[in-house]
């Protein structure tokens, strides 16, 4: 007789395809972004040969040029780190969860589809999760199935994977949050009870990644639309001349509409998928220290940042009553590698703790709607 499978390997089961299908749709995300890429250089391109142009039209040309140059920086800089990590890991078995992409197979359309989904400031600089070249590493590891911890990835990089995910996030970051737990607790009813909690907490990672799905889907919607219009312009542009005085009132007029177009679609490269964005940000835990009136308050946050962002996405939207916080406490304060990644001691882990991680949350559900 076969049997039955638990409510907590259910849910993370539908977890990890939830990450497979994620992954793949970013895949697919690369493509039509490498696409519009192309059609955007292309009227950049047009645009660089035509003399006289508006003050105006030039001011907004050179700032999507500048923003566009910028994205595709990016992508190029997540596929050298990709590189630079994968050579360190030769010969070194990777800890995955099955996510559909090889680690080995990462290129630039995949990079692409990485910088669109998480999303490129203007300024060059990433945002969101993608922060420096460990980071960078830490969402290719999620990416690409496998950790790559000797290419400076991991806990200590500033919780990337820890903003990603939950359980799913923890176990490819190498910190089994959920067997190092249930082994801690010895008493089946706790150990029921932590199942539970990481079982719901999975169930919400996907419901995330169901609504990043139609989110992509979107976003790829739009690029194939606007990439029609795009290659519809590029060639009008070409029938102007090179001369903006020399051209009608009409094609003038026609011509500021594209740049209009060209700005719209160049957001498509850089805005990010909010639906894979950390729940809890550094963004918030900003906000957050900022408007904490409360000296001591103010004070925990400050020397416990890691822990706050960490715990704080864990336990986004979930709802921990006093035996829950207690088991939970217990089976992390048992885990060395979660203890490291927070920069704390097992002495000092304890349920007040999570107090203060629910006084941020709360802050954060009163002030941002997503």
């Amino acid at each position: 007789m076969l049997k039955k499978t638990s409510k907590l390997k259910s849910a993370q089961k539908k977890a990890e395809l939830a990450v497979v299908k994620t992954n793949q749709k970013i895949n697919e995300l690369g493509k039509y972004t490498q696409s519009l890429y192309i059609s955007l250089s292309t009227m950049q391109a047009q645009f660089d040969r035509i003399r006289n142009i508006t003050d105006e039209n030039r001011l907004k040309y050179e700032r999507n040029k500048a923003i566009q140059l910028n994205w595709k920086k990016q992508t190029e800089n997540i596929e050298l780190e990709y590189k630079k990590a994968n050579i360190k890991t030769v010969g070194k078995s990777a800890i995955g969860v099955g996510t559909g992409i090889s680690v080995i197979s990462l290129g630039p359309t995949a990079a692409m589809g990485i910088a669109t989904t998480f999303g490129v400031a203007s300024t060059g600089t990433p945002i969101a999760i993608l922060h420096g070249a460990a980071a960078t590493n830490a969402a290719l590891a999620w990416l690409g199935g496998g950790t790559l911890a000797a290419g400076g990835g991991g806990m200590a990089a500033g919780n990337a994977l820890l903003s990603l995910a939950g359980p799913v996030g923890w176990t490819i970051a190498g910190i089994s949050i959920v067997a190092t737990g249930l082994m801690a607790i010895k008493t089946k009813a706790d150990k029921q009870r932590l199942e539970n909690v990481y079982a719901l907490i999975s169930e919400r990672d996907v419901r995330s990644y169901d609504l990043a799905i139609v989110e992509i889907n979107e976003r790829i919607k739009r690029i194939r639309d606007e990439l029609k219009i795009l290659n519809e312009a590029n060639v009008k542009i070409e029938t102007f001349g090179k001369d903006y005085n020399l051209m009608t009132e009409a094609q003038q007029y026609e011509l500021g509409a594209y740049v209009n177009l060209m700005e719209a679609a160049t957001m498509l490269l850089v805005n990010p998928i909010l639906g894979l964005q950390p729940k809890f940000s550094e963004q918030d835990f900003n906000m957050l220290c900022d408007a904490e009136t409360s000296s001591e308050a103010k004070k925990y946050f400050a020397e416990h940042k890691n822990l706050v962002i960490s715990m704080s996405n864990l336990l986004y939207k979930i709802t921990l009553d006093d035996k829950d916080k207690k088991v939970l406490v217990k089976s992390l304060k048992k885990n060395k590698e979660f203890l490291d990644s927070v920069q704390m001691g097992k002495k000092e882990f304890c349920i007040e703790d999570l107090t203060m991680v629910e006084r941020a949350l709360k802050y954060r559900y009163k002030n941002r709607s997503y």
